[in-house]
């Protein structure tokens, strides 16, 4: 049976994954949106490309969530971005209400499904997903996938070297907290310790942590969204093929890493359970005190979810 794969949001980063998923023939693709029209166009647009493509996958789409029935991967980025003059808890609430309707529609037509998050602020959503789908579906997010694809990039420009012989990875929380992790990343098996200097090195950590902002601020009218969408496509792409992959992903902590019940970016074995296994890498004492603060981040983003779900009486 064909697989298929829903997407709520239609916008850049969604109509992009879904544009990679069918172009590389791995599922069907169901966009939802708000803005029905727009996601039957997309929707239309990229079924009329599929012969090019040479795939035998479609898309449909809409503003019915039923859409989503029969999705086994469902990936959300339904949200809005921070708008000037915007507090942060401002944008974390609205994201939260936003984030309960889709988890309701998705709870009706798609219980089962494993659901990938990249709305922001991601680590937030994660947890907060989890809540409304508790017992229903699988919960994880996209972030690490594209951190690492950043950090990998910036050492390839560095150093002159194919990203493809770049072994790197960025764990923790999606944004200033991250974790590049230096002490593990290598070149062909080569340290990248033994090719850059200390200094570069953490300049190109820094450059990573500010990596989507650096792009907002060059596009000035939006954000990025090849790399957001080919980073979640691949982490679809494990799941519907089960490939056994380690890609970062945020999921939640049962003892790992000394923490139970937080989400955070870890690297994972992804297949066609979701997370089948979470990896505990070893870390530098600057790592370890990089991965204190970005713990402390994501479990005050739990807090204030937890006081806005309870102030605003928002029901599971």
């Amino acid at each position: 049976m064909s697989k298929k794969v829903g997407f709520v949001g239609a916008g850049f980063v969604g109509a992009e994954a879904a544009r990679q998923v069918m172009s590389e023939g791995i599922a069907n693709v169901a966009l939802v949106d708000i803005a029905g029209d727009m996601a039957k166009g997309k929707a239309l647009d990229l079924t009329e490309a599929a012969p090019i493509l040479k795939t035998a996958k479609n898309a449909i789409g809409g503003s019915d969530y039923k859409l989503l029935q029969g999705s086994d991967v469902i990936v959300v980025t339904a949200g809005i971005p921070r708008k000037p003059g915007m507090s942060r808890d401002d944008l974390l609430k609205t994201n939260i209400l936003i984030t309960k309707e889709v988890c309701n529609g998705i709870k009706k037509y798609a219980p089962g499904s494993i659901v990938i998050m990249v709305t922001n602020p991601l680590d937030a959503i994660v947890y907060v997903a989890q809540k409304f789908l508790e017992g229903t579906c699988k919960v994880i997010g996209m972030a690490g996938a594209l951190d690492s694809a950043r950090f990998r990039t910036f050492l390839s420009m560095e150093t002159g070297v194919s990203s493809d012989d770049i072994q790197a990875m960025v764990l923790g929380s999606h944004g200033d907290a991250m974790v590049p992790l230096v002490s593990s990343a290598s070149i062909s098996g080569i340290p990248a310790k033994e090719l850059i200097n200390d200094k570069r090195l953490d300049e190109i950590v820094e450059r990573t942590q500010k990596g989507g902002g650096e792009i907002v601020a060059l596009l000035k009218t939006g954000s990025a969204y090849y790399a957001p969408g080919i980073s979640v496509a691949s982490m679809v792409k494990a799941i519907i093929l089960d490939e056994n992959k380690i890609i970062p992903t945020c999921t939640q902590l049962n003892g790992e890493y000394g923490e139970s019940g937080i989400f955070m970016g870890v690297p994972a074995i992804l297949g066609s359970n979701g997370v089948k296994k979470i990896i505990e890498v070893s870390l530098s004492e600057k790592e370890k005190n990089l991965w204190g603060n970005s713990l402390d981040h994501v479990k005050e983003l739990m807090n204030v979810s937890d006081s806005i779900i309870k102030n605003e009486k928002i029901q599971f």
